[in-house]
């Protein structure tokens, strides 16, 4: 099956969500505050390191975040205000499931064959730092009109591809910490190059 034709059967697919959740009754913008509720569970999860019962409401958040988007379609409602929103919240959430990492008592991680580890707390903000600097030096790159109305994008890992693979994580964690120690090792040096990967395609749109 073609990249589009994926595409085309999941927007089928987003339809029909969006048509029964807008029987419910909230407005996106309400689904979108919604998705905050199951992610401040899997922050508490992850403190008491039920790893898996947190990996279901991480699921069941990113699900959410989905749901705001398919109904402001199927209604109308699709609004600046809601994408900003709905762009604010996803931040919070990501967040606070790297808060509960850093009370997950999680060990160091391991280097492979070099037998140095890194403190935990240090490359979970690390990668708290790489995913937030991915965003802004798009955001920066816009507001200094560098990149003349054209919107970066790429980079190794964007916000989707590191949820996923940390989602990942916290399902392994629940048969080995030391495994999400690792996944959260290569989160951390990823999102920073995938930061610097968009610093140079702003830089590269911004010549002249």
């Amino acid at each position: 099956m073609t990249l589009y034709k994926r595409r085309e059967k999941f927007g089928h697919v987003s339809v029909k969500i969006g048509i029964v959740f807008s029987r419910v009754g909230l407005s996106p913008n309400q689904w979108t505050l919604v998705s905050i509720i199951p992610a401040l569970i899997a922050l508490y999860l992850l403190v008491q390191q039920n790893f898996l019962a947190a990996a279901f409401f991480f699921l069941v958040s990113a699900f959410l975040d989905m749901v705001d988007g398919a109904v402001a379609r199927v209604v109308g409602r699709v609004s600046n205000l809601g994408a900003y929103l709905d762009t604010v919240v996803d931040r919070y959430v990501e967040f606070f499931i790297i808060l509960g990492l850093l009370f997950a008592g999680l060990p160091a991680a391991p280097i492979p064959f070099t037998g140095v580890t890194f403190p935990i707390g240090a490359l979970i903000l690390l990668y708290l730092f790489g995913g937030m600097a991915t965003t802004y030096v798009k955001a920066a790159a816009k507001e200094k009109d560098l990149t003349r109305g054209q919107e970066i994008k790429g980079g190794l890992l964007e916000r989707a591809e590191r949820l996923i693979i940390l989602f990942i994580g916290i399902l392994l964690a629940s048969i080995s910490t030391a495994a999400l120690s690792f996944i959260i090792l290569v989160l951390a040096v990823l999102t920073n190059i995938s930061a610097l990967q968009r610093v140079w395609i702003a830089v590269k749109l911004a010549k002249p």
